[in-house]
């Protein structure tokens, strides 16, 4: 939080754009320090990625408010490290409440609205739950080509996990074999 000794200093500039300036470097290190946290987690280090991403959202949170989207990425990141550690139970809430606050915030076609539903989905299909995950991926896959076109790199994710979706539900294929999930 800015002091008077950072007001002073850059007098006479209104407090509301100190508050601005000095806003921009917080954001630059938090951002640096998810990007972190996303390294540790593609090397599977959980341990050295899940304090980060839980200190940077909180702090996020505190800057920014819950409701910003640089806080719905922090908090769909720190989903899917729940995620990929096994953690469903911790997982699902974060996901699900990205989802809602994206939808409200952003709407229904925004790309990171489309990014919250597919995770959401991926969680639901790796949890065994494919009445929850093929409607889900079934919606997003429809306002995804509206919002965003068939041939875009998201919708054609979106596509491909749907079909592993519904290959998996079908219950022809062995558990891991029904072809990679791709988490947006």
């Amino acid at each position: 939080m800015p002091t008077e000794q950072h007001y002073s200093i850059l007098a006479p500039c209104p407090k509301r754009s100190v508050q601005s300036l000095i806003r921009i470097p917080i954001i630059s290190t938090l951002t640096s320090r998810n990007n972190l946290a996303l390294l540790y987690n593609a090397k599977g280090d959980y341990d050295k990625a899940l304090p980060l991403l839980e200190q940077t959202l909180a702090v996020i949170e505190r800057v920014l408010g819950a409701e910003h989207p640089f806080s719905l990425s922090s908090r769909n990141n720190l989903a899917l490290l729940y995620q990929d550690k096994g953690d469903y139970d911790k997982a699902l809430p974060l996901l699900e409440q990205t989802l809602a606050v994206s939808e409200r915030m952003l709407g229904a076609e925004h790309p990171d609205t489309l990014t919250s539903r597919n995770n959401l989905a991926l969680l639901y299909q790796d949890k065994g739950d494919y009445d929850k995950a093929l409607p889900l991926l079934e919606e997003t896959l429809k306002v995804s080509e509206k919002a965003l076109g068939l041939k875009h790199p998201n919708t054609q994710i979106i596509r491909k996990n749907l079909q592993t979706c519904r290959k998996k539900l079908k219950g022809g294929e062995e558990e891991g074999t029904a072809g990679a999930v791709t988490k947006l």
